[in-house]
């Protein structure tokens, strides 16, 4: 990488339009499975933003030391709508879904399951894991796509090494590296970038898009705003141009983009729909279909929406009780 000593301030692309406000969000933490399991930092979504583009969920974990918390255990349990996004930093997981996939997720990789219409999945440590870091990415499929088939896709980006930053295109286009993975969405941006110590780099985007920054392993600033430690940072529509500088020890950032979604969402649960309706369906059809309560007469006829799975697995999760009020919509 080269030497920053002679080059502190790295344009990487000649400044654009001035920065739009930047709205950091706090992370929320989150036990794993319970009191004593694994923890997650949970950005999105939340009360005061639920959506960056069609990005609707962002849990942030680790480094987590496995051999005290058991890691990651998440048994089987249902999707709808979305699309799941896992990425690592150290250590491993492995996959295993009702599409028939399973798949090692490793550093470096991403592994996206497209849910369509329904499919189950599992996650679980790989053995020999001892630390476990990364993220998980959920993003909300538009209403052209969201019962299509159910999908697993893996994909290793090239790195793109320029002055001052390592980037990793997961999701999108940036820097000049375009991933070929087919979201099933509207245009949308997922990258590691990982920044020298004292570095500053400036970014081309998309000026019809919304962003957000997540500060993955220590304070960074975005435009002339810090952010710190798990904070996620947004930036709505409206810059060609992104910021980030990072401290004294250097920072990893994880870069999410996307043009608004431009629907409304209904957000419970494993769950994405367009209503507390079909939420309610959603959930009466999975109870059936894994036996853990009667099926329902209006169900008499439709098709499985969550598939088979292979014996010899933990439990699968039940459902939690509906809301006794009606789920409200997010946008």
């Amino acid at each position: 990488m080269t030497n920053l000593d002679s080059r502190p301030e790295v344009e990487l692309l000649e400044p654009g339009r001035q920065s739009v406000a930047v709205e950091v969000l706090e992370p929320r933490p989150v036990a794993l499975g319970g009191p004593r399991a694994m923890s997650v930092y949970r950005t999105l979504p939340q009360r005061k933003r639920s959506l960056v583009g069609a990005w609707c969920f962002l849990d942030h974990y680790g480094p987590d030391d496995v051999a005290e918390t058991g890691g990651m255990l998440v048994p089987r349990h249902p999707h709808t709508g979305l699309a799941t996004v896992s990425w690592l930093f150290t250590g491993g997981v492995e996959h295993l879904d009702s599409g028939g996939n399973a798949a090692s997720v490793v550093p470096g990789s991403l592994n996206l399951m497209i849910a369509g219409r329904g499919v189950t999945h599992q996650e679980i440590s790989s053995p020999g894991t001892r630390s476990l870091h990364g993220v998980q990415l959920w993003y909300a499929l538009p209403e052209a796509t969201r019962f299509g088939e159910n999908a697993f896709v893996r994909h290793t980006p090239e790195p793109v090494e320029l002055p001052g930053v390592t980037a990793r295109v997961f999701v999108g286009e940036l820097l000049g590296s375009v991933s070929p993975v087919d979201t099933r969405t509207a245009d949308l941006l997922g990258a590691e970038l990982v920044l020298a110590p004292g570095a500053s780099v400036r970014l081309g985007v998309r000026a019809d898009f919304e962003h957000a920054v997540l500060a993955e392993d220590a304070d960074v600033v975005v435009g002339s705003t810090t952010v710190g430690h798990r904070s996620l940072a947004y930036l709505p529509p409206g810059a060609d141009s992104l910021a980030v500088t990072a401290g004294a020890t250097g920072a990893r950032v994880i870069l999410l983009g996307g043009v608004p979604l431009g629907e409304q969402i209904v957000m419970w649960w494993n769950f994405v729909g367009r209503d507390h309706d079909e939420i309610a369906e959603f959930r009466r059809r999975y109870q059936a279909e894994l036996g853990f309560e009667p099926a329902d007469p209006r169900d008499a006829g439709a098709p499985d929406l969550f598939g088979p799975f292979p014996p010899g697995q933990p439990p699968a999760l039940p459902a939690p009780p509906m809301p006794t009020v009606r789920l409200r919509p997010r946008e």
